[in-house]
C-alpha cells in the first residue's frame, strides 16, 4: 500500500477489512483517497486533491463527481457531491466555497434556488429518471442539503438569502412527499440557524413519514411497506437513510428498537465481495460500479457514527 499515506490496521474478517478491499478493487481515487481518511489515518489534502479533478473554472463540479450525470458540465448534484466531501474533511470553507456559491448563484432559478439538472446537461448521457428540461424549476432535493450544509459550516453567501428563504417554504408546504425529498428537508433542518422552527419542522415531517409509511421501521415484514412512485421496486428506505448521525433531528422520529433494526439490516446489506449495494434504478454499468463505494463508505460512516463496531 505504499504511497497512500494509510496502513491497513483492521482484522481480517471485520465489515471494514472486507469494505477496504472492495475499495482497492473497484473504486475511484477519490473515493480510495475518502477511505483511507476516514478509516486508515490518510490525510485531508489527499482528498482534496482528488476532488480537484472534477472542478470547472465556472466553480462548479462536473465529470460524473455524482455518476448518474455522465459528461464534463458543471451541475448543482455535482456541485452539492463536492460540498458534501469538502464537509466530511473539515474543509467546507475558504475561497474554494466562495467560488461554489458563486456558481449556484448563477444556475439558480428565478426564485434563487437550485434545479435539479441544469439544462447545459443535454447532450451528455444522464439517468433517465432526472429529465432535463429547458426552464427546470426550484427544487428541495438539490437546495436543501446545500443550504443546510452551508450554513452548518457557518458559511454566509448573498445566495443563501433567498435560497434559505425557498427551502422554508417548500419543507412548510410539504404534504404528500417521498423519501428522497424528505432526506433533503432534513439535511436543510439539521443545518437551518432558526432551530426552534427547524425542531417543529422536523417533528411534523417525522409524523408524515410514519403516516406515509415512507420509513420501513420492520425490515423483515419489507414486502409489506410501499415503494414511492417511480422508485425501483427494491428502493425501500430506512430510518438510517433519514437520521444518518444521532444528531440528525430525524433520530427522534423513531424508537431504539426501529433504529436498532434498520441497522442490523444496514450491516446485513454488505455483500459478499465487501461492498454495500446501490437499490436504485440501475441504467449504465458503470454507474454502479462507480456507486458502490460511495455507498459503502456511507454505510460504513452511518453504522460507526451509531456507535456499530465495524472493525
Amino acid at each position: 500500500m505504499a504511497g497512500t499515506g494509510a496502513t491497513p490496521t483492521t482484522s481480517p474478517a471485520s465489515p471494514l477489512a472486507r469494505a477496504e478491499h472492495f475499495i482497492w478493487l473497484t473504486a475511484r481515487v477519490l473515493e480510495q483517497r475518502r477511505f483511507a481518511y476516514h478509516f486508515l489515518g490518510g490525510g485531508s489534502d489527499t482528498v482534496e486533491t482528488a476532488l480537484a479533478a472534477y472542478l470547472n473554472q465556472d466553480g462548479g463540479y462536473g465529470h460524473a463527481l455524482e455518476p448518474d450525470l455522465r459528461g464534463p458540465v458543471s451541475q448543482p448534484l455535482h456541485t452539492a457531491h463536492a460540498l458534501r466531501v469538502l464537509d466530511s474533511i473539515g474543509r467546507c470553507g475558504g475561497l474554494r466555497v466562495e467560488r461554489m456559491c458563486r456558481y449556484l448563484s448563477e444556475v439558480s432559478t428565478h426564485d434563487g434556488a437550485l434545479p435539479a439538472i441544469h439544462p447545459s446537461q443535454r447532450g451528455y448521457p444522464s439517468a433517465p429518471f432526472i429529465p432535463i428540461v429547458d426552464d427546470p424549476p426550484s427544487e428541495l432535493l438539490a437546495t436543501g442539503p446545500v443550504v443546510g450544509l452551508l450554513h452548518r459550516n457557518q458559511v454566509w453567501h448573498a445566495w443563501l438569502f433567498r435560497a434559505t428563504d425557498f427551502c422554508w417554504a417548500a419543507v412548510d408546504a410539504l404534504e404528500k412527499s417521498h423519501p428522497y425529498e424528505i432526506e433533503a428537508a432534513v439535511a436543510f433542518l439539521d443545518g437551518a440557524p432558526d432551530r426552534s422552527r427547524a425542531e417543529a419542522a422536523a417533528d411534523r415531517l417525522g409524523r408524515l413519514v410514519r403516516e406515509q409509511r415512507l420509513a420501513v421501521l420492520d425490515p423483515e415484514r419489507l414486502g409489506e411497506y410501499p415503494v414511492a412512485p417511480g422508485y425501483a421496486p427494491q428502493e425501500h428506505h430506512f430510518p438510517y437513510d433519514y437520521a444518518r448521525t444521532p444528531q440528525s433531528l430525524a433520530r427522534r422520529w423513531f424508537t431504539d428498537e426501529e433504529m436498532a433494526r434498520s441497522l442490523d439490516h444496514l450491516a446485513g446489506e454488505q455483500h459478499e465481495d465487501g461492498g454495500w449495494p446501490v437499490n436504485w434504478r440501475q441504467w449504465a454499468p458503470g454507474t454502479v460500479l462507480e456507486s458502490r463505494p460511495i455507498m459503502t463508505i456511507e454505510a460504513l460512516r452511518t453504522l460507526r457514527a451509531h456507535g456499530r463496531a465495524i472493525g
